[in-house]
């Protein structure tokens, strides 16, 4: 008989003891708004922004709502505008082109490369071609770039970076963290991110002008001084005028869930890993199967695996998916007509003016993705990648 998965892929670890310790003390002193504090109080959220600001190594940091409204609060710091063209990955998820659209500028589309990560032969052709000045880059399931090229490619041309962090919170290319590159740097800490406080952002730069006005659009109001990883008053003096507030603020509750995360987030980020290196070990050689090699300068978070599935029809997928799911084993399939829960493509952001990218279709036909929670032991993934060899080899043999 067929073995099979009894795990959850959605189930993820409890928040840990000293987070619900800190959550306790917000909720029995009420003062859950991160700037209703007492004297000589510093808020769970300003505590967190410095925390995380030294983790990175980031000058400055803020928390925000969500993953999202980081990329967006960034998007209008930078000054995007109306109609203004803004690069970004073909292959990400929705709320990338979302927030592009949420500040009504146009999404530009870059094709991806069989390795997962931005074509930078296509956005350097596009920077040419185009007059976008900002490239939101989504570092899409935890996959960087060359991010030397990269920044070289975009310098030169006078093109800001946002780096969309949300699955590389915790790697890094050539030992400098992801989100060290770019202008700024937005994270996410939803449920399935690297830290969990349900819904929640943090956003980082160094530049003093664009922090400033990040944190009055996150809505200040006038208490800019209860940050402290934030650029001296006199960066406020003339945005504080002129900066419209598009609140979306992080509250004391979820700041306090997330910084005992954050200081665990080094042994999570090894854990992780090594789920990911015996899954990769297992799916590796087999037949009609290819696992995506990391390079040697990316250091990885492996909170999730993807594989290709080239020369498998639709059909023959629809079979794997099928197949492995009946033994327990949830796929995701970036390659669908139809988008399914956040499988969607860049041909499904209809909000987006129609664009051709025939290499991200090829690759994306045969992407599978899968979750790796830490909830999973390390003969959980050797059975997970058993599963999954078994019903592709079976597959590929039976055509």
């Amino acid at each position: 008989m067929s073995t099979v998965f009894k795990g959850s892929f959605t189930q993820q670890e409890p928040i840990p003891e000293a987070g619900i310790e800190a959550a306790l003390r917000v909720l029995r002193g009420g003062r859950l708004h991160r700037y209703n504090v007492v004297d000589g109080e510093v808020a769970e959220a300003a505590l967190l922004e410095e925390d995380f600001a030294a983790y990175t190594g980031a000058k400055y940091a803020l928390a925000v709502a969500s993953g999202g409204y980081a990329i967006g609060c960034a998007l209008r710091a930078l000054g995007v505008q109306p109609g203004d063209k803004v690069l970004t990955n073909g292959f990400t998820l929705a709320p990338v082109p979302g927030a592009i659209a949420a500040v009504n500028a146009e999404p530009v589309f870059v094709e991806v490369t069989e390795d997962l990560t931005i074509d930078l032969d296509h956005l350097a052709r596009l920077v040419a071609e185009t007059d976008a000045k900002v490239l939101l880059l989504s570092h899409m399931r935890g996959h960087i770039c060359d991010m030397e090229l990269l920044m070289q490619i975009c310098d030169g041309a006078g093109v800001q970076v946002v780096e969309d962090c949300a699955h590389t919170m915790g790697g890094a290319w050539k030992g400098v963290p992801s989100g060290r590159h770019g202008a700024m740097a937005a994270y996410s800490t939803q449920t399935y991110k690297h830290m969990n406080s349900g819904e929640g952002g943090i956003l980082t730069s160094d530049n003093p002008d664009l922090m400033a006005r990040a944190i009055m659009l996150s809505g200040s109001y006038m208490l800019y001084a209860r940050h402290r990883a934030a650029p001296p008053p006199e960066a406020f003096e003339q945005v504080k005028w002129v900066t419209p507030n598009v609140s979306g603020r992080m509250d004391n509750l979820r700041a306090a869930i997330l910084r005992p995360q954050l200081a665990d987030l080094p042994r999570q980020v090894e854990r992780w890993n090594a789920l990911y290196r015996v899954v990769e070990e297992g799916l590796r050689n087999t037949p009609g199967l290819k696992v995506i090699d990391r390079p040697e300068e990316e250091s990885i978070v492996g909170s999730s695996i993807q594989f290709l599935l080239p020369g498998f029809a639709a059909d023959q997928i629809g079979d794997v998916l099928k197949r492995c799911a009946a033994r327990g084993v949830d796929l995701k399939w970036f390659g669908g007509a139809e988008p399914v829960a956040f499988t969607s493509r860049y041909d499904s952001w209809r909000y987006a003016s129609p664009q051709s990218l025939p290499n991200t279709d090829r690759i994306l036909s045969g992407l599978m993705d899968m979750r790796l929670p830490l909830t999973f032991s390390l003969e959980d993934a050797q059975l997970i990648a058993g599963i999954i060899a078994e019903e592709v080899r079976s597959t590929a043999l039976s055509t």
